[in-house]
């Protein structure tokens, strides 16, 4: 990283800058008590200059770490080209990316959008519509069949069919239309799936519950049990996509090719929020122009970036990092099993890490590591996550990993 930049006499702290955003700023975040002022890769540093390594990748759309070169240089580029046109014009950015995102990922079609819960949003639209219009099920009778302990968003449709209370909890009449089921139990999926069902609508795995990773061969069930059903598999790929797994999706785990595929975070390679739903052409040719659309969705700016984004994963290295590191990574949390972790759930560079209650929460432990110079985020309860950019070294992750033990380590006490 280069060096910060001299701090003038009028440069406020850390603790300054947190305590102007009290009055001013909603509030709807818990945020760690550290102020980002620049990056670079792995690394970020705070207003005061200290550094800390990001085990969080701002929870997976940094992948590619914080400022990549190929990506800052994309978006340089078109800035001094064209940033907007709305959709109410073509631009001679988004052929190319749809093309390319659209192979990436095996699919036909590409609809391209801002924010991951505008990705979610859009995807169950256009099930719905196929269920009208392709299907045959009666107006207004669509459902959507989802699993217990979901994060697809904080839309009020989406919120509706989340099982967290403190996303639920005072936004209600919630919109009806949806089916919740344990996850990874197909057969309470099949059950809630009828005549009436548009779609299945799942995460390949669970990110916000913790990083639940699913039965062997539940994936590939929830394929089978939708072909039979004669509805969708959507999968939300937001948080589990574009390399994180240690594949492009995290589907191809099982093998397994949805009709919906939903992304966003990494989409937009840590510079412009992207999203995408990507599917089948006889799933997404059913919208038809004024059905649906986004002003900034697919603009010039976002479409540079998405390509750059694209191509790095065309090339198989970020999805080779995140296999091989992720191997790292479950041997080091493997050897704090009973010493300060109870259990942990990963799939390549991603892991959801129990820590024993008596040593402390989620959010303690995460302040622990913040003054250890690591950063990451908790949960639920005492669990925390790591989902380190896919650039990180393995002397990092294994310095991120030794900063944990040592947490860990000093038993319960005041953070």
């Amino acid at each position: 990283m280069t060096a910060p930049a001299r701090t003038s006499a009028a440069a406020r702290s850390s603790a300054e800058l947190i305590r102007a955003e009290e009055p001013v700023l909603a509030h709807n975040y818990h945020p760690l008590p550290v102020v980002v002022a620049r990056a670079e890769g792995t690394w970020v540093e705070d207003v005061e200059g200290n550094r800390y390594l990001d085990m969080l990748a701002g929870y997976s759309a940094l992948n590619f770490g914080h400022r990549h070169p190929a990506l800052i240089e994309a978006a340089h580029r078109q800035l001094d080209l064209l940033t907007l046109t709305s959709r109410a014009f073509h631009n001679d950015r988004l052929a190319g990316f749809a093309e390319r995102l659209a192979t990436l990922t095996g699919q036909d079609m590409v609809l391209p959008m801002n924010t991951g819960a505008e990705a979610v949003e859009s995807g169950i639209k256009v099930a719905r519509k196929w269920a009208y219009d392709v299907k045959g099920v009666p107006a207004d009778r669509a459902t959507i069949v989802v699993a217990a302990d979901n994060f697809h968003g904080r839309t009020t449709t989406i919120v509706s069919f989340s099982t967290d209370e403190t996303a639920r909890s005072g936004f209600g009449p919630f919109t009806p239309g949806f089916r919740v089921v344990p996850y990874g139990d197909l057969a309470a999926m099949e059950a809630a799936v009828d005549e009436t069902t548009a779609a299945v609508l799942i995460e390949p795995i669970q990110g916000e519950a913790g990083v639940v990773v699913p039965p062997d061969g539940y994936l590939t069930g929830v394929r089978d049990l939708t072909r039979r059903a004669g509805c969708l598999f959507v999968a939300d790929e937001i948080q589990s996509g574009l390399g994180r797994t240690g594949r492009t999706l995290a589907v191809e785990h099982e093998g397994v090719v949805p009709d919906v595929v939903l992304l966003g975070k990494a989409l937009g390679g840590g510079i412009v929020p992207v999203s995408a739903v990507v599917g089948s052409r006889e799933v997404l040719g059913v919208l038809r122009p004024g059905e649906h659309g986004s002003t900034f969705g697919g603009n010039p700016l976002a479409a540079a970036v998405g390509t750059a984004v694209v191509g790095l994963l065309e090339t198989g290295e970020f999805q080779r990092r995140a296999a091989e590191l992720g191997a790292v990574l479950r041997d080091g949390l493997t050897q704090l099993v009973g010493a300060g972790v109870v259990g942990f759930r990963s799939r390549g560079l991603w892991a959801g890490v129990d820590v024993d209650p008596a040593i402390g929460t989620g959010r303690e432990i995460s302040e622990r590591l913040m003054r250890e110079g690591v950063l990451a985020k908790d949960t639920h309860g005492s669990t925390i996550r790591l989902a380190p950019p896919l650039t990180i070294t393995e002397e990092e992750l294994r310095s991120a990993l030794g900063s944990l033990a040592k947490v860990l380590a000093q038993g319960p006490g005041p953070v």
